[in-house]
């Protein structure tokens, strides 16, 4: 009998992978319905990952998000599942136990179904808190392997660790493949491996397009006995995020597996959906080579997803790169001849600092070590010459324990500074904090929530939540998309009050007035508005409407001036609405085109 392969739509990632923020609520919930009329998906991932801290970045309440994003879901049948990571739970750094624990409760409670839990050193230790905290919690726990390919990352060394987790009681396992460089037959054997030992665990592949491994990986998983498969929809599938739906369920069926029925017409209006919130404003953040696939990140195995803050951290250095360039009579560097040199560092780096899977925030560990050392070099001083705080906790053990060893240079190195390697359980270093953030919580006079999910948030994300309730985030987020939209050449809405002349009120004349028609005017440096509009009571028949500017001594013009600075040469600039619509009440609508 043929054997069925489910699909889950991996939208929270989609996101992630691609920008910085996520679509808002609104937006989300607007989506679902034609997600779930697909009719091809058992599973969607809602949240974890950043989830929760880009809502706060903002200006957004996560909890809301949370449970009125995986509400409709619910509803229709569909399991949602998150994504969170071991001892770093929802942020970039070792979470306390405590607050590990409350994140599985206060998730489930909010309608999430299964805990995805990775931990990017693959250290069993860190995996175990993550099991029994899901379990405990009511969730489904589904542990996943941190992918990708070395020396020492061999199916024997993957099973080891999922001997262990199923050992602490794990439903489910996935193959996180998240910079797409698992290769595709390895893959097929550890999914095999897997099935054959555990036969009832539940095994799940996530692979990212990047490198353009992911199609075979998934044909080959299915075949090892792979029970669903993390696929994507346009306009964010393929590039480096992951392969399409359409593509993948056509492959699959083709090589006679039972698969679910797609609802064309839905996908295209999810299609549509996400094009709008990307035109909103998400796609401000998306870098273009997002959109692509490469073959260069074969060699350093850096996930895509990253690759947006990557290069805008080697444009950032470009400067300095090639002043120290200049200085010592050598030639500039393009952004592309960087890049490589960044990906050769890596290439260099990764093996020395113990094979840590690249993924957060280790893969950010082991680039911006890399990108330091190329720094440095180019500026004839030694490698290893900064390595920040985060980096040496890796590197000493503080986070858990390192896949491969440890270059005599950087053990000797740590000996210098006089650091101590750490050897015990990762966990016991974070000591718990939830009375803390309690008591802080009372003095700012702040509710603990429903089932506790503003303490999570608050313990989880301290600053950044802080920020969100006093309004900072918002103000800093609609300030940082305003710049975006400027350097886009986007338009720029701009609310203004009428500016009253004398004897003129213009409520009443709103009032008798309402096919006022606003026009045009030009004018450098400054917005010089001129409304003209129709006073029917002297045309020849009282009550005739006239178009404004046609019949002069049936048109009246109010002007009002403000200064304004031009962001952009040619770039329209509109206050409140559109030309050729009716006035709004104590509004204009005027337009300005810079010289």
């Amino acid at each position: 009998m043929a054997k069925e392969i489910k699909f889950s739509l991996v939208y929270r990632d989609m996101w992630q992978s691609s920008g910085k923020y996520v679509p808002r609520v609104d937006q989300l919930v607007e989506v679902a319905p034609a997600i779930i009329d697909m009719g091809c998906f058992d599973r969607v991932e809602t949240n974890g990952g950043a989830f929760e801290q880009v809502n706060l970045l903002f200006g957004e309440n996560p909890n809301v998000a949370v449970r009125k994003w995986t509400a409709p879901f619910h509803k229709a049948g569909i399991q949602t599942h998150m994504l969170e990571r071991g001892l770093n739970a929802l942020r970039m750094n070792p979470v306390p136990n405590d607050v590990r624990e409350l994140m599985f409760k206060v998730k489930k409670k909010q309608g999430t179904d299964i805990a995805r839990s990775f931990c990017g050193l693959n250290d069993h230790r860190n995996l175990k808190g993550s099991v029994i905290g899901a379990k405990k919690g009511g969730m489904i726990s589904q542990v996943a392997l941190s992918i990708t390919h070395s020396p020492v990352h061999t199916v024997e060394y993957y099973m080891g660790i999922v001997d262990k987790v199923v050992e602490y009681g794990c439903d489910e396992i996935c193959l996180k493949d998240m910079a797409g460089i698992g290769r595709p037959n390895v893959l097929g054997e550890l999914v095999r491996d897997i099935k054959k030992k555990y036969p009832h665990i539940k095994v799940q592949y996530h692979g990212h397009t990047g490198p353009g491994f992911s199609t075979a990986s998934m044909l080959e998983v299915a075949r090892a006995g792979a029970d669903y498969l993390d696929v994507a929809v346009e306009p964010l599938s393929w590039g480096k995020v992951h392969p399409d739906v359409i593509t993948i369920r056509e492959m699959l069926k083709s090589d006679g597996f039972l698969v679910k029925d797609l609802n064309m017409d839905a996908y295209m209006e999810v299609r549509r959906l996400t094009q709008k919130f990307i035109d909103d404003f998400l796609g401000y953040w998306i870098n273009p080579s997002n959109a692509k696939m490469t073959s260069l990140l074969v060699g350093c195995g850096l996930p895509g997803g990253m690759m947006g803050s990557m290069m805008a951290d080697l444009k950032g250095f470009q400067g300095a790169i090639n002043a120290a360039q200049r200085a010592h009579g050598r030639p500039e560097m393009s952004l592309d001849t960087l890049m490589v040199k960044l990906f050769e560092e890596v290439e260099y780096v990764w093996p020395r600092l113990g094979y840590p899977p690249l993924v957060t925030p280790f893969s950010q560990y082991v680039k911006n070590t890399a990108l330091m050392n190329l720094f440095n070099m180019l500026s004839d001083k030694p490698r290893w010459s900064t390595i920040d705080k985060d980096t040496w906790g890796m590197i000493l053990g503080q986070m858990g324990q390192l896949p491969g060893k440890l270059a005599p240079e950087i053990v000797e190195l740590a000996k210098s500074k006089g650091l101590e390697f750490s050897t015990g359980n990762p966990q016991d270093n974070y000591p718990d904090e939830l009375p803390k953030f309690q008591q802080m919580m009372k003095e700012e006079g702040w509710d603990e929530g429903e089932d506790q999910e503003e303490l999570f948030e608050f313990a989880m994300h301290e600053r950044q939540y802080r920020d969100y309730k006093s309004g900072i985030a918002k103000e800093r987020f609609n300030k940082e998309l305003e710049d975006f939209k400027a350097k886009a050449g986007a338009p720029i809405n701009v609310v203004r009050p009428v500016v009253e002349v004398p004897k003129f009120d213009v409520d009443d004349f709103m009032a008798k007035h309402p096919d006022a028609i606003p026009v045009q005017s030009p004018v450098k440096g400054q917005l010089l508005w001129q409304v003209d509009v129709i006073d029917d009571s002297k045309a020849p028949v009282a009550g005739t409407k006239v178009e404004a500017g046609k019949a002069m001594g049936f048109v009246q013009t109010y002007y009002g001036m403000e200064e304004l600075v031009p962001a952009a040469d040619g770039r329209v600039i509109t206050v409140t609405g559109k030309q050729g619509e009716h006035v709004e009440k104590g509004e204009i609508v005027a337009f300005i085109k810079s010289e």
